[in-house]
C-alpha cells in the first residue's frame, strides 16, 4: 500500500507482528480461521449467544403483541432502559470507526490487527441500537414510516425536522452506511485471497462475487487506496458528529440535568471510552479462541488500554465539571438534580458509575495491568458496565423527580426490559462470532504491510513465501 514508504526507524518497538512470521504465515494463519474447522471454544460461545439472541426475538414479539406498556416506563420516567440501551450501543460502535479511520489518517500502524474486527463490531452495535427506537414506536410497521423524510400524501404532513430524535435517524443511518462501506472496501483484497485459496466451487463463487473481480493489479491498488482514504476522511467527522447528535436528545431540552452544553464532547469521549473497552473485551476473547498471540500482540492491547486511560480521565473530568456548573449556576433545580444523583434513591447507580468509569481505569497507569490479559479483560468489562450506568443515571435521575414533588416516581425495569437488553447482547455476540468464522477477522494485506516495515527495520525474521 502507499503508506509503506514510512521510514522504518519510525516503527514501534516491540514489533507488531511477532514469532518470526513470514508473508505466507500471516496469510495461512488468518485464512485458516475461515477455511478450517471451528474450535470447541467457538461452539461454546455460540451455545451461549444464540439462546440469548432468541430471547431478544421472543421479547420483541411479546412487546409487539402486547404494547410498550410491558416496559417499565412510567410517569414521570417516560424514557427508561430503551433509550439507555440505545445510547449505550451507539457508544460501543464508536471505537471501530475511530480505530479504522482516524488512526489510519494518522498512520498509526498498531491499528492493523484490530481494525477489521472493530469495524465489524461497529456494524453489529449499530444494528442492536436501531432496535430500540424502532420498537419504541409501538407499531413499527406503521410508525417507522415517520422516521424517513417522505411526505404524507394523505395528511400533507412532513416529519418534525426540528426534533433531535429526527436528527438521530439521519446521524445513525449515515454512520452505519459509511461504516459498512468502509468495512467492506477494506475486506476486498482479503476476500480475493480467500477466493484464490478456495477448494470448493461454492466457496470460490461466493468469495469471487464478494471480491468484485479483484486481481491485485497496480491500478486496482491505486483505486483501492484512494477509495479507502476518502471513506476514512468521510468517517472521521462522523465519529465526532453522531454521538454529539445523540446527546442533543437531552441537551436541547429544558430539563435540569440535561440542558447543558457539555454533553456533545462528554458523550463523544464516553463513546470512545466504552467502544475501546468493548474492543479489548472482544479481542482478548478472539485471541484466546483462535490463538492469535502473534498477530494481536500485547502492544496492540496495551495501546488500547492507554486510550481507555486517556478517555476515562476526560469522562471523570466531565463528571466533576457537571457538579461545578450545577453549583456555579446558582440554579436550585440544577443543584438538586446533581445532589439527588449522588445521594438520592439512585445513589447506588451513580457510585457504581464512578467506581467503574473513574476508579477502574486508573489501574492502567501501571504497566503491570496494561500487559495482563486477565486484568485488562476484567477492567474492560467494568468500564462497559460503568458506561451503561452513566447513561442510566443521566436518564433516570433527571426524570424520576420532577419540579412537583407530587409527580415524583421511581423506575424499575420489567422482565421484558431485562430480556430485551440481554437479548441484544446475545445478538451482538452471535453476529461477531459468525463474522470471526466466515470472514477474515484480521486485515491480511495491512498486517503484511507492517511486517514488510519490520523486516526492513530488522525487527522480524526474513520473509519467505508468496503473498498467498
Amino acid at each position: 500500500m502507499a503508506d509503506l514508504a514510512i521510514d522504518p526507524r519510525m516503527e514501534l518497538n516491540p514489533p507488531l507482528v511477532q514469532g518470526g512470521m513470514t508473508y505466507s504465515d500471516v496469510t495461512d494463519k488468518i485464512s485458516s480461521i475461515v477455511e478450517g474447522k471451528a474450535p470447541k471454544r467457538w461452539y461454546i460461545g455460540m451455545a451461549v449467544a444464540v439462546p440469548l439472541a432468541l430471547l431478544l426475538f421472543a421479547c420483541l414479539g411479546y412487546l409487539v403483541a402486547t404494547g410498550i406498556g410491558v416496559w417499565g416506563n412510567n410517569s414521570p420516567v417516560g424514557w427508561g432502559w430503551d433509550i439507555t440501551n440505545f445510547v449505550w450501543w451507539i457508544g460501543i460502535g464508536h471505537a471501530g470507526t475511530l480505530i479504522s479511520a482516524i488512526l489510519f489518517l494518522f498512520r498509526q500502524k498498531w491499528r492493523t490487527s484490530i481494525n477489521r474486527a472493530a469495524e465489524a463490531m461497529t456494524l453489529f452495535a449499530v444494528a442492536c441500537a436501531a432496535i430500540y427506537p424502532l420498537f419504541h414506536t409501538g407499531r413499527p410497521w406503521r410508525a417507522a414510516y415517520w422516521l424517513f423524510p417522505l411526505p404524507n400524501e394523505y395528511l400533507h404532513m412532513w416529519q418534525n425536522f426540528r426534533s433531535p430524535l429526527m436528527w438521530d435517524v439521519f446521524a445513525v443511518s449515515t454512520y452505519g452506511t459509511v461504516s459498512a462501506l468502509f468495512w467492506f472496501v477494506g475486506l476486498i483484497p482479503d476476500l480475493a485471497t480467500l477466493r484464490d485459496r478456495a477448494t470448493t466451487p461454492l466457496r470460490k463463487k461466493i468469495y469471487g462475487l464478494l471480491s468484485l473481480g479483484w486481481r491485485g493489479s497496480a491500478t486496482q491498488w491505486r483505486h483501492y487506496e484512494l477509495a479507502y482514504l476518502l471513506l476514512a476522511g468521510l468517517s472521521t467527522p462522523l465519529v465526532l458528529s453522531v454521538h454529539s447528535i445523540v446527546s442533543f436528545d437531552f441537551a436541547t431540552s429544558l430539563l435540569p440535568g440535561w440542558h447543558t452544553t457539555i454533553f456533545p464532547p462528554y458523550f463523544v469521549a464516553g463513546a470512545v471510552f466504552s467502544g475501546f473497552a468493548m474492543v479489548v473485551t472482544l479481542m482478548t476473547l478472539a485471541r484466546w479462541i483462535y490463538g492469535l498471540e502473534n498477530l494481536i500482540t500485547m502492544k496492540h492491547l496495551e495501546n488500547m488500554c492507554k486510550v481507555m486511560l486517556a478517555t476515562g480521565m476526560i469522562v471523570g473530568f466531565a463528571y466533576g465539571t457537571e457538579f461545578f456548573i450545577a453549583w456555579y449556576s446558582a440554579n436550585q433545580y440544577e443543584r438538586f438534580i446533581f445532589l439527588n444523583r449522588a445521594f438520592g434513591p439512585y445513589w447506588w447507580a451513580y457510585w457504581s458509575m464512578i467506581a467503574c468509569n473513574v476508579v477502574a481505569p486508573q489501574f492502567f497507569w501501571f504497566q503491570r495491568f496494561r500487559t495482563s490479559i486477565p486484568a485488562m479483560f476484567i477492567l474492560s468489562i467494568f468500564i462497559n458496565i460503568g458506561m451503561w450506568f452513566e447513561r442510566f443515571v443521566i436518564i433516570a435521575t433527571s426524570l424520576h423527580r420532577d419540579f412537583l414533588p407530587s409527580s415524583w416516581g421511581y423506575f424499575r425495569p420489567t422482565w421484558v426490559d431485562i430480556g430485551t437488553y440481554v437479548g441484544t447482547i446475545g445478538l451482538f455476540l452471535t453476529l461477531f462470532l459468525l463474522f470471526l468464522r466466515f470472514l477474515p477477522a484480521i486485515a491480511i494485506s495491512e498486517v503484511k504491510g507492517v511486517l514488510h516495515q519490520q523486516v526492513s527495520a530488522g525487527q522480524a525474521a526474513p520473509v519467505h513465501g508468496g503473498s498467498h
